[in-house]
């Protein structure tokens, strides 16, 4: 029953998209089941099972009184809520958090406060966190003892610029790269 398509035709401006039936149990009948603000929004609110305080710098996980049966293939995210970030600091400690298809316990959210000064109240029943489904895909690990050159190259934590001009740090191989096909995977080679 899960993953259960309820439509196949595609979304117009007078029909809501399609949506994938996803099993849900509840572990805290006084909270209401996650759901979209808005249609079109891509994250359903998580809500708090108990009320804390979190003092700056502090953490906690927090229940939301709910578990779920994803179908293979898709996993679920916790993302921060960008009011409760901007407004006070409190976010998520491993944003996104992961939730893989085959968990089937409560989905739990890390919250940590991150304003130097101000204590951060959570009441029972507050939107904490907001949970997207996505299709995941497996792949294949294939060693090599190179990879195919890039635009991007090795740059990374920052090198797009934006604050200080990041050097360019990109190896030059002078070497072409080419594939060859390898039961079904593509494979890189390195010639010359």
């Amino acid at each position: 029953m899960s993953g259960l398509r309820l439509s196949s035709e595609a979304a117009t401006p007078d029909r809501k998209p399609t949506a994938m039936a996803v099993l849900v149990r509840r572990l805290d009948e006084g909270l209401p089941l996650p759901a979209y603000a808005r249609v079109g929004d891509a994250g359903l609110d998580l809500y708090a099972v108990r009320s804390l305080t979190l003092l700056p710098g502090e953490r906690a996980l927090v229940g939301t009184g709910i578990a779920l049966a994803l179908p293979d293939g898709y996993a679920a995210f916790t993302h921060p809520r960008s009011g409760l970030a901007a407004r006070h600091g409190v976010t998520i400690v491993n944003a996104p958090g992961t939730v893989d298809a085959g968990y089937r316990g409560e989905i739990m959210v890390n919250l940590i406060n991150l304003d130097p000064t101000q204590a951060f109240v959570v009441e029972r029943g507050d939107r904490i966190a907001q949970l997207v489904v996505q299709r995941v895909e497996q792949v294949a690990l294939l060693v090599a003892d190179s990879l195919p050159d890039s635009d991007r190259g090795e740059t990374g934590h920052g090198a797009s610029g934006g604050f200080a001009g990041a050097a360019d740090t990109r190896l030059a191989h002078g070497r072409q790269v080419g594939t060859v096909e390898l039961a079904g995977l593509v494979e890189p080679t390195i010639e010359g």
